[in-house]
């Protein structure tokens, strides 16, 4: 693509392709010979320990007697397309102007399938980034009803999980969900109240009242 021997400086070919005049003379180092070995126990270590960031591991890697840096250890973690896993930030997010409603679980006697469902939106860490998971779960009963996949944090994947749910299960009595943006859009509530669903939503920041979602 950049011919040196072209009347036009490289200066200006780089320019003109929007690439750095330094990438042209960078050279990949290959992997070091401990490479395979130390992947193979950082790839073990993460499977054991999912949430260890490189940090974490790093100590642990030294303490089993590999010499090796934190900023090692996060490039490795690159190649190989891992990362510690923890829910993203703002994942529930409440719009200003959306409804509040009461949470009505506290206190409430749940043992029959299909009297009260869970909504939740949790992530899932690809080779390359991260979708959006949504899962609609039977609180009696545990039993995933209904789950869709999104790039996106809108509420269209939402209202999708809770319409196929309804169509393979009917509808429960209630629908228990945190107060994000998504389960509060007017698509989400008109899907609940058009059936006579009563609303439950947790209250704010209280993550445990909705945790079992969480550990899914």
């Amino acid at each position: 693509m950049i011919n040196q021997t072209h009347d036009l400086p490289v200066t200006r070919q780089t320019e003109l392709l929007g690439i750095s005049r330094g990438s042209l003379y960078y050279v990949p180092r290959p992997p070091a010979d401990s490479d395979p070995k130390l992947m193979g126990q950082i790839d073990e270590l993460h499977l054991e320990h999912p949430f260890m960031s490189a940090r974490l591991l790093r100590d642990m890697l030294n303490r089993e007697g590999f010499q090796v840096g934190r900023q090692d250890v996060s490039t490795l973690m690159e190649r190989m397309g891992i990362e510690p896993l923890y829910r993203r930030p703002r994942t529930s997010r409440k719009h200003p102007a959306q409804p509040v409603y009461p949470y009505l679980l506290r206190g409430l006697t749940i043992d029959r399938a299909n009297f009260v469902w869970a909504l939740d939106i949790t992530y899932v860490p690809m080779a390359k980034g991260f979708v959006y998971l949504c899962v609609v779960l039977d609180w009696a009963s545990r039993k995933v009803l209904a789950y869709r996949l999104s790039i996106a944090m809108d509420a269209g994947f939402c209202v999708e999980a809770l319409e196929e749910a309804f169509r393979r299960y009917g509808c429960p009595d209630i629908v228990n969900t945190d107060q994000g943006a998504q389960f509060t859009s007017a698509a989400f509530i008109e899907a609940l109240t058009s059936r006579g669903i009563r609303i439950s939503l947790d209250g704010k920041d209280a993550w445990r009242d909705n945790v079992f979602v969480e550990r899914l």
